[in-house]
């Protein structure tokens, strides 16, 4: 069994802002959200989870695509996290839907679904989450 480690780290800046570094060389600010305080225009953490979900989910399905050798003409995926809080003021996501939008050639509509549904299996992050994980997609197979 192999072992990976990712590492990231964050500074307080000042207030309710911070700044995280990763190793992969990305640097950024982040906040809460407004709502909660924070500063607009940078990330927030709710945020980087519903990116984390939504690009490991599309690296593998793109990885799916080219291990079964599938044409893949695009793909875009929206991706909404609904967050429940509950009376003592925590929360938690509660479900993460994501719904691509495919377009392919020379395959079948039910080729595709089994590339969602590994996709998802082979998604470090998604299959990590305790929240409802659900896929909507439009598929749109080409001649």
């Amino acid at each position: 069994m192999a072992t990976y480690t990712y590492k990231n780290i964050v500074e307080w800046q000042s207030g309710h802002l911070g700044h995280t570094k990763m190793d992969n060389g990305v640097d950024l600010d982040f906040s809460a959200p407004p709502s909660l305080h924070g500063i607009a225009g940078v990330l927030t953490p709710e945020d980087a989870f519903m990116a984390a979900v939504n690009t490991c989910y599309h690296m593998m399905f793109i990885w799916a695509c080219e291990r079964f050798k599938v044409d893949l003409v695009s793909y875009s995926c929206e991706a909404t996290g609904k967050v429940v809080e509950f009376i003592d003021k925590t929360s938690i996501f509660k479900e993460v839907l994501l719904k691509p939008t495919i377009v392919v050639k020379k395959t079948t509509k039910g080729k595709v679904e089994n590339l969602l549904k590994a996709a998802k299996k082979f998604s470090l992050v998604a299959e990590s989450i305790k929240a409802d994980f659900k896929i909507k997609p439009h598929i749109q197979v080409l001649e």
